[in-house]
């Protein structure tokens, strides 16, 4: 991560059975924790049920006035409730596929994501799936270029 500054993130895991209290947060925590390690303060946790319009309406509350990362959590498969990538999309200004594109090659599973990421004014949004596991890891595929992704959405010239 950059020397000159830590930035903000925020992680919102989608997940019916978390928002009803019947599962713990295991990727929430998870993916706090890495970004924690990688030196960004994580300044929001959140939870919503699964589906398009919970998930638009908790990332356009979490990106409005932000800049920083927001990442997600689960969703983002093939099941009938997966549609974190289409409340996304409903609230993403531009798409930045290839960081969708080198998350999805983290792992062979990959190949069954349905995630994107994208820009909302300064704030970079990642989708990654629902397991610890695969949140973790498809994060680390981008979060060498993160920082210098969020100097550039916050008008910085980087060196």
């Amino acid at each position: 991560m950059s020397d000159e500054r830590r930035w903000p993130a925020k992680v919102l895991t989608v997940s019916d059975g978390v928002a009803a209290g019947t599962r713990e947060d295991r990727s929430g925590a998870a993916l706090a924790e890495r970004l924690a390690a990688a030196g960004f303060e994580v300044v929001e946790r959140r939870v919503t049920g699964d589906g398009a319009e919970p998930v638009a309406a908790a990332l356009r509350e979490l990106t409005d006035g932000f800049a920083g990362l927001v990442v997600t959590t689960g969703g983002t498969g093939f099941g009938p409730r997966d549609l974190t990538p289409e409340g996304t999309r409903a609230v993403i200004e531009r798409e930045a596929p290839g960081l969708a594109e080198a998350m999805r090659m983290a792992n062979p599973l990959g190949r069954l994501s349905r995630a994107v990421a994208g820009t909302v004014g300064r704030a970079l949004v990642l989708n990654t799936p629902g397991s610890s596991a695969g949140a973790v890891e498809t994060l680390e595929a981008v979060l060498d270029v993160v920082p210098h992704a969020l100097e550039l959405l916050s008008g910085g010239r980087p060196h």
